[in-house]
């Protein structure tokens, strides 16, 4: 028996002991061990991937996490791998720093975001609040695109940056991501719920369509905006294919691409690709704890009921 069997059978101890005493103890006790436990087994990735990024080859290969305390020392865990990471590499366009590529992927993710989310809540918001000839029509065209893989559309793609001229140029990796089908129909679905009435108060006042847009709809599906942008970002900030095919220079590539140099067929560099993997984790998750109330507001706070 381990230490893990031991372990599990003190806490299958304690709610038997509790059970005679009070029932709804017992059940909240329960209910917490099983969060604790379903919480431990999701973290642990996460701490193995911080365990790993600190210790040299050696260390990495002996042990799952850290190091027993008798073998901890400056030569098991260090910034050896940041260090290297760090480090300015040799390009036929001069050192390249890894900052670079972090600045590049804020770029990139930054733009789309924006671009995506002013585009597809404009759609959003024609198609939930005007009624004209074919909108059931573009309603039907838009979500069965949202079918289609995005692979498929590679080739296509490819040729039509190819001829635009726009190969090793970001504008191959912004233009085409600045409208999401997804995003015009999550936009759609939320500005359903907002009622007409504002829209037509707002026009007696004098607003113009755009004005309305940008002061009265948009404030209104801010959670929405809020869960587009977490999407959008991610999405962009961990896009590897489209990346790799249409930029070429080494000084205009993201992390995902360049953290992958590091693991390639004839040099494998765990430490480093490790340390790179938590650098690049810190954007997106200060962005989630920024907009993790944004999941949980209502749609339309503030606005009249139907």
């Amino acid at each position: 028996m381990n230490s893990l069997h031991l372990f599990l059978l003190i806490l299958a101890a304690i709610f038997v002991a509790i059970v005679p005493f009070s029932r709804g103890a017992a059940v909240r006790y329960a209910r917490l061990v099983i969060l604790l436990l379903v919480a431990t087994v999701m973290l642990m990735p996460f701490a193995w991937l911080v365990c790993s990024a600190f210790k040299n080859t050696d260390a990495m290969n002996q042990y799952s996490f850290l190091p027993p305390p008798s073998e901890i020392s400056s030569k098991t865990l260090n910034l050896d791998n940041f260090r290297a990471l760090l480090k300015p590499q040799p390009t036929l366009q001069g050192p390249v720093s890894f900052w670079r590529y972090v600045v590049n992927s804020l770029f990139l993710a930054s733009t789309t975001t924006v671009v995506a989310l002013f585009f597809s809540s404009l759609g959003g918001f024609a198609l939930a609040k005007y009624k004209f000839r074919g909108r059931s029509a573009i309603m039907v065209y838009m979500l069965a695109s949202m079918t289609i893989p995005g692979v498929v559309l590679l080739a296509p793609n490819f040729e039509v940056v190819w001829r635009l001229g726009w190969m090793d140029t970001y504008k191959a990796l912004i233009v085409p991501g600045a409208v999401s089908a997804f995003g015009i129909f999550l936009f759609r679905q939320a500005m359903l719920n907002i009622p007409t009435e504002l829209l037509e108060a707002a026009r007696i006042d004098g607003c113009g369509e755009f004005r309305i847009y940008l002061t009265l709809i948009m404030p209104l599906v801010r959670p929405m905006s809020g869960a587009f942008c977490l999407i959008g970002f991610m999405g962009a900030w961990n896009a590897f294919l489209a990346p790799n095919i249409f930029l070429q220079s080494q000084s205009r590539l993201t992390l995902p691409v360049v953290l992958n140099q590091y693991m390639g067929t004839y040099v494998q560099q765990y430490g480093i690709f490790l340390a790179g993997t938590l650098v690049a984790m810190i954007p997106p998750a200060i962005l989630f704890f920024s907009l993790q109330r944004e999941f949980i507001s209502g749609l339309t706070s503030g606005a009249v009921k139907q």
